[in-house]
């Protein structure tokens, strides 16, 4: 007998007398009572088990399709509570059932929207929270939202082959864990690859990004950062956005957290194959992959928001709901909904998604969205030794994978350097903005500039954290690319169709001169030495550093600083401009290969000013327009200097001068016994003397060197 259980069934009221399964005419499929663990559909040799939670349903019946788009179920299941229900969980064992089969749940039971917070749909099929693949065929987001919406209109779960774990799932596939020695590199999957320009067999796809990993090799980074991968809603858009062709784009509107989105998939049903085939190629080539996770709110919005799945299971358990009136959705995320995550359930269910994510599909890390919302409690209140955070870092599997947190969320929680636990690493937003204004000319700014440089200190010693745990950053997916921070003072989100309100109105940028596209020779020199200064500082400074794909070849949007919903040639990655900014592309290439050379710039120690074992210098030492002497107490400096040690004999050491005015300065050298200065980086200088391989460096003759205006300098002393 089957382990599921000794009862059988023909299908206890199944609809259907005969199907066709993947070309083959089949009977309802006999059903037996099933198991609780795990959740999900699990395909077997004997068939497939089903599993769903819902405390409160009193009816529950699973709807089987023979494909994306059958109008109707070839079979309804209905579940005997006696037979097919374990505490709040509903189960049972399809036999024979083939891979590839679609379904949905429907389920029924008291509603109690203004007092509990519960809610039912009996006519409305729901998604299976932990299906592994998805299809969203039939699925039209604006009609879910109203009366008219009809049980046909659903996404609807496949049930997908039984995969061994990642091969590359262990822990010792890499010799360190945390992010020491790091270039992370923050790219969308689907724009990646999606211009005509990329010259790729399925554009937009997880296949197609197999075939610019060679690309990612020759840039030097060390990991990909990817955007939201797990099965998101594309139609999730406001109509003056969707009425002008627009969608989700960026995929923070996750709905499915343990399937891939089958809008990068050639074929749905083999996503997570197709997937885990793109992991293992990374890994092949010595790319590590980080996933850009949403866990604070999901795809269902707000009270007008669709149907999709945990509001016709558990409302009442996975979102925030008013304490007051439970017909209303807290909203801390500013998306209509946000995920109650230390209630014991949600936390399980994010935890093994995450786990799921490593063990199966072989991720090596995660950043989360929003994640202060992961402080809060079932009342919205932050809590002081919040369950989540904790529970992800005390997991055997996560414990061996970075995890990085977006400290702060839409409603005024910001922990950046305060994140509850130990191993989180953080985006540091601190670090971006000092930055940005510092290579834009502010004055007074070098104490900070310093701190941001050496590590970040004051927001992470006292709690025994690291360099590492500061992810490092000038520009990502959400704000000004690069280019468009050194070219636009203002935003200019006019193609989003929300009459230039969305986006950030404090860029902290700086247009050269010039708004926008110009012809004006000066200006545009400018605006290239300002983005190899950012991109320099960002290289220099201990800590992590985090490129955002595209800012090597200086790709604009021109001017946009939320394209979330610019799934077009704004969004897109042009491949045309490999070419067309070669000399760029080749300066970051060699930029991340001096960073990579030197173990002093991304060792995960702070820098104490104390002399380095067996030598005769500090591991760092400040300058200003003397040497030793930093212009900390000057209101106006725009100018800091620092020597930087190497960590062993053979590597050189670094002098770094960083001259934000606007005028020439003679800047000392300090005098190096048995060695000399070279120099390595001046981003005044036109290519390839912008930055120099080790091999064509020249000795600098005396012990100044004249710096440009707004520039960087970088010199390397060696024997």
């Amino acid at each position: 007998m089957s382990s599921h259980d000794k009862v059988r069934s023909r299908g206890k009221g199944n609809a259907g007398s005969a199907s066709v399964i993947r070309g083959r005419t089949s009977p309802p499929f006999t059903i037996l009572p099933g198991t609780r663990f795990p959740p999900g559909a699990t395909a077997g040799s004997e068939g497939v088990n089903f599993c769903i939670f819902s405390q409160h349903a009193i009816r529950v019946e699973l709807l089987l399709y023979a494909a994306a788009d059958s109008p109707e179920p070839f079979q309804i299941i209905h579940l005997d509570p006696e037979l097919n229900r374990s505490f709040f969980f509903w189960h049972v064992f399809v036999e024979g059932l083939p891979i590839g089969t679609r379904y949905t749940w429907r389920m029924d039971g008291p509603s109690d929207t203004t007092s509990t917070g519960r809610r039912f749909y009996a006519d409305k099929g729901v998604l299976d929270p932990w299906a592994r693949a998805v299809s969203d065929t039939l699925w039209d987001r604006r009609r879910a939202c109203t009366s008219q919406d009809s049980g046909l209109n659903r996404m609807r779960a496949i049930v997908v082959e039984p995969q061994a774990p990642a091969t590359s799932a262990a822990p010792s596939r890499w010799k360190t864990t945390d992010l020491e020695g790091a270039v992370i590199y923050e790219l969308h999957v689907g724009g990646f690859t999606r211009h005509p320009s990329a010259e790729v067999a399925h554009p937009g796809s997880f296949t197609a990004l197999k075939e610019k990993i060679p690309y990612l090799q020759a840039l030097g980074v060390t990991h990909v950062e990817l955007l939201p991968v797990m099965a998101f809603d594309t139609q999730d858009a406001p109509s003056s956005v969707t009425d002008r062709g627009l969608a989700n784009y960026w995929g923070y509107s996750t709905h499915s957290f343990w399937a891939p989105h089958p809008g990068y998939s050639v074929d749905p049903v083999q996503s997570t194959r197709e997937f885990r085939d793109l992991v293992d190629a990374l890994h092949e080539a010595g790319i590590r992959v980080l996933l850009d996770v949403v866990f604070n709110h999901t795809a269902e919005g707000g009270k007008a928001g669709p149907v999709i799945h945990f509001r016709g299971l558990a409302n009442d358990i996975f979102y925030h709901l008013d304490a007051v009136d439970r017909r209303h959705y807290l909203d801390f995320t500013g998306c209509g909904n946000t995920v109650n995550c230390n209630h014991p359930l949600v936390t399980a269910f994010i935890l093994h998604s995450l786990e799921y994510w490593v063990e199966m599909l072989g991720v090596d890390g995660f950043r989360f969205d929003l994640a202060s919302v992961f402080v809060r409690g079932d009342n919205g209140i932050p809590l002081a030794n919040p369950p989540l955070p904790w529970a992800i870092e005390f997991s055997r599997t996560l414990s061996h994978v970075p995890v990085i947190a977006e400290a702060w969320d839409a409603a005024g929680l910001y922990h950046v350097g305060a994140f509850p636990g130990m191993a989180w690493s953080e985006w540091n937003g601190r670090y971006r903005d000092v930055m940005r204004r510092f290579v834009r000319g502010d004055p007074g700014l070098i104490n900070e500039v310093a701190t941001r440089i050496a590590g970040s200190a004051d927001l992470y010693i006292d709690d025994e954290r690291k360099p590492a745990n500061s992810i490092n950053f000038i520009a990502c997916h959400d704000g000004f690319t690069l280019y468009d921070l050194v070219s636009y003072n203002t935003k200019h989100n006019e193609a989003n169709g929300e009459d230039n309100r969305d986006g950030s109105n404090d860029n902290l940028s700086w247009n050269c001169g010039a708004e926008g596209v110009t012809d004006d020779a000066a200006v545009n020199t400018l605006r290239l030495r300002q983005a190899k200064n950012l991109l320099a500082i960002l290289m220099l400074s201990r800590g992590v550093p985090m490129l955002l794909a595209g800012d090597e070849v200086l790709r604009t949007q021109r001017g946009n600083n939320n394209a979330w919903c610019q799934d077009n040639e704004l969004g897109w990655f042009d491949w045309r401009l490999i070419e067309r900014n070669a000399d760029m592309l080749r300066y970051t290439q060699e930029l991340i290969a001096l960073r990579r050379r030197h173990a002093s710039l991304a060792t995960n120690r702070f820098f104490t000013g104390a002399m380095v074992p067996g030598r005769d210098i500090a591991d760092i030492a400040w300058h200003g327009a003397r040497l030793n002497e930093p212009l900390w107490n000057d209101p106006e400096a725009r100018m800091l200097a620092f020597t930087v040690a190497g960590q062993h004999t053979d590597e050189e050491d670094l002098h770094v001068i960083l001259n934000m005015s606007d005028q020439f300065l003679d800047m000392p050298l300090p005098v190096m016994h048995e060695r000399r200065w070279h120099l390595a980086l001046d981003t005044t200088q036109s290519t390839p003397a912008d930055i120099l391989v080790r091999d064509r460096q020249m000795p600098v003759i005396g012990g100044t060197y004249l710096t440009g205006p707004r520039s960087v300098v970088v010199l390397e002393a060696r024997e």
